[in-house]
């Protein structure tokens, strides 16, 4: 039997598409901004300007986009729902409303601390471990981002003068599995941070052809024998405005 994990070309068509399920949006935003933490997208939805303009549906219950002007320019934003499945399915359903390019960021367990610490991470490749990527591209052990992202994305920093680094991240389905042997491995081969969804949203950009960066940042250490959970609010919350404003300045750039 051979799964999609050993096919080198994937296959056509589709039974359905986004579109059969979602409504293109008139004048939808053409920049989309997502990220994982309901407090982040909660502060900005609140402020004014910002305006509720679509939703996207799962058994889970409705996500509300939002649309907000920075510095004359519309863009959209949402909530993304943790993991490579869900995720890449409100990816693919902010498209089908007009969405154009994309930008996403969150928060890592740090592989190398010294590298990571302090300092924003680009992803420029990302080892699949996960199952939603190879449904989009054929099988491979990595991924490469876009240059042009990173680009992109490395300019935003620089011009703001933020710390960051550029390294492979392992995007894993299984949060819980993330054991010893395999945290070694991923490190010898060149992995500096580990987060579940990154694989596959490269994977689906480059598919539909939508431009596509994402950017991370620190949350918990696990490149010692001994988990630091570390307080998420030190790496990420406290930070909001920054990270959000980063992400709508690096979509006016794309």
């Amino acid at each position: 039997m051979s799964t999609v994990f050993q096919k080198n070309k994937i296959t056509e068509p589709a039974l359905f598409s986004p579109c059969d399920t979602t409504e293109k949006i008139t004048d939808f935003p053409k920049i989309c901004v997502s990220t994982f933490s309901e407090n982040i997208i909660q502060k900005f939805a609140s402020l004014d300007g910002a305006k509720k303009i679509a939703e996207l549906y799962t058994a889970n219950g409705a996500v509300p986009v939002y649309r907000f002007c920075y510095k004359g320019v519309d863009i959209a934003f949402y909530l993304s729902r943790v993991g490579a499945p869900a995720c890449v399915s409100g990816f693919e359903e902010i498209v089908a409303m007009g969405a154009e390019k994309f930008v996403l960021f969150g928060s890592c367990g740090v592989l190398d601390d010294e590298k990571v610490r302090d300092r924003i991470v680009i992803p420029v490749s990302a080892v699949r471990d996960e199952g939603t990527s190879y449904h989009y591209v054929p099988a491979s052990p990595e991924i490469q981002a876009e240059e042009s992202g990173v680009r992109v994305l490395e300019g935003v920093l620089q011009n703001s003068r933020i710390p960051y680094v550029k390294g492979k991240t392992w995007t894993s389905d299984a949060i819980y599995r993330e054991t010893l042997p395999l945290i070694e491995e991923r490190k010898a081969d060149g992995c500096i941070v580990v987060e579940m969804e990154c694989a596959s949203m490269l994977a689906v950009a480059k598919y539909r052809n939508i431009p596509f960066v994402q950017f991370l940042y620190g949350a918990d250490c696990l490149g010692t024998e001994t988990w630091e959970i570390r307080d998420l609010t030190d790496f990420g919350l406290t930070n909001a405005d920054k990270y959000m404003l980063l992400a709508f300045e690096c979509g006016i750039q794309m």
